[in-house]
């Protein structure tokens, strides 16, 4: 896409340009790399305050890990589909208001399941039979005992250790939370959804930052039309070119460099790196010269998890109208749950949502086999389930735009990695979900870095150029207009 026309004043400043019959720019210019929701609301601020701005995007879509997909004739999420913190602190809650998305809650606050509540799930076990809700509560109990009962752990030992070495040291000193047959599997599936909620396994989340992150109050929301909306409000009238794999950034005295994979160059004074925390640590982009070691460890050290999802679209409902379908096993591995869209959206729709190794084994077969995996889970909990008429299956391990899903701490490494990775060098600034110290993760996490780097850039590059003004409001905290969230329970 490229952008409308451009008023005077914004010609005068001149323009980002490539290699290819371009001519130098005069300023303020800034190039975003990375079309996900952090790269498209740093180029939207920036462009709303006058800046000339690119977006280079290797994918032939927006959005990054934001993924509305519309093949089965309505919206469907296949990454990112959840408002956490359903509340007008949270910085994309007034977006969504104006457009008038609906929302349908899945929790309240204090959730032990994160982002649903204990009573809207159905749980069984391999032979089909459902798990009492009583049971399942109960359970639940001993879950968030077992949790306050870490926090002992992390207390008395210095060294940082995983969060199911944890819960065995727990196990050691409180026989009393052990947990055997069909209880054992209930656990078990409690920490299968915990370990989806941070896309990683058990054995590999930090116990000393499990819990750092700041939990918006109102509970969470899934977007019933899908995240794309957003995306392209945010997107509208800015230059975009689609199919540009960033290759090399040169950073230099007076601006950077970069090159894009067909070999085009594209310069400007500053730049903004928005690309998944996978992408930089598979080293896609060259920084010439190269970034601080300090910089390169917080990449190399935070960690990036793994969630997909693999979306089953029947022609009829047979299941339970709960939000939450759930297979309970020996292990966390074993372990399964569905998200059902139709209580939600009205769709007949259920989604698999495996995670961690689980994900990563799966992503190793062929779409069809892998809705033929999922079918096969469901078809242990409910023997008549009919087959599908569509699938979609996600690789964001595996997709070269993403290599991952998101970040999370992991064993022996500090929770300050997210501000290093977000601290600029120099003229290049950076957004993203990883670099967000508070909501790490999160789709609002990720549009507030986004913001963040933007004043940033601002800020260093006017005062490069005489022209800052301490009086201007900071982009972002202009007033904006109020408007009530759509939130529905059925």
């Amino acid at each position: 896409m490229e952008s409308g026309s451009r008023s005077n004043s914004q010609l005068r400043r001149g323009l980002c340009y490539s290699n290819v019959g371009g001519s130098p720019t005069s300023s303020p210019s800034v190039i975003v790399i990375g079309g996900g929701v952090a790269g498209v609301a740093a180029a939207r601020a920036l462009h709303d305050a006058s800046f000339q701005v690119v977006l280079l995007e290797s994918r032939d879509r927006l959005g990054g890990r934001v993924h509305t997909d519309y093949s089965f004739g309505f919206p469907v999420d296949l990454g990112a589909s959840w408002l956490h913190g359903v509340c007008k602190e949270n910085p994309l809650a007034p977006l969504i208001g104006r457009l008038g998305l609906p929302l349908y809650r899945t929790s309240g606050d204090n959730s032990v399941l994160y982002d649903h509540d204990l009573e809207s799930y159905a749980l069984f076990d391999m032979d089909g039979n459902q798990v009492p809700q009583e049971l399942v509560t109960k359970v639940g109990e001993a879950f968030e005992s077992i949790l306050k009962e870490t926090e002992k752990v992390r207390q008395e030992i210095s060294e940082d250790m995983s969060i199911l070495r944890a819960f065995s040291i727990v196990f050691e000193r409180r026989s009393d939370l052990r947990l055997e047959g069909i209880a054992h599997k209930v656990l078990q599936w409690y920490l299968c959804r915990m370990e989806g909620w941070f896309a990683a396994d058990a054995d590999t989340i930090s116990l000393k930052c499990w819990d750092q992150e700041e939990l918006l109050p109102g509970g969470h929301g899934l977007m019933v039309r899908g995240y794309k909306p957003v995306v392209n409000t945010l997107a509208k009238g800015l230059d975009i070119r689609l199919s540009h794999r960033v290759t090399k950034i040169a950073r230099r005295f007076n601006g950077v460099q970069v090159t894009v994979e067909d070999g085009r160059t594209f310069v400007a004074d500053a730049a903004v790196v928005a690309v998944p925390l996978g992408v930089m640590k598979a080293n896609i982009i060259k920084f010439e010269p190269k970034l601080p070691d300090w910089k390169e460890l917080a990449i190399a050290d935070l960690g990036v998890g793994i969630e997909n999802k693999i979306v089953l679209h029947f022609e009829k409902v047979f299941w339970p109208n709960v939000e939450f379908l759930g297979v309970v096993a020996e292990t966390s591995y074993g372990c399964s749950y569905f998200l059902n869209l139709h209580k939600a959206t009205g769709h007949n729709v259920l989604v698999y949502m495996p995670a961690g190794q689980l994900a990563k084994d799966i992503e190793k077969m062929s779409d069809e086999a892998a809705a033929n995996f999922a079918y096969m889970q469901l078809k242990k909990i409910l023997p008549d389930a009919s087959a599908p008429i569509q699938y979609l299956v996600s690789h964001w391990s595996t997709d070269i735009n993403s290599l991952g899903s998101y970040s999370y701490d992991t064993v022996g490494k500090p929770h300050d990695l997210y501000e290093r990775l977000r601290v600029p060098v120099d003229n290049i600034f950076f957004a993203g979900e990883a670099t967000s110290t508070n909501y790490p993760g999160s789709v609002h996490g990720a549009f507030s870095t986004g913001l963040m780097a933007a004043e940033d850039c601002r800020m260093r590059v006017l005062e490069r150029y005489g022209e800052l003004d301490l009086f201007q409001p900071v982009m972002g905290e202009e007033t904006a207009v109020s408007v009530p969230l759509l939130i529905s329970r059925m």
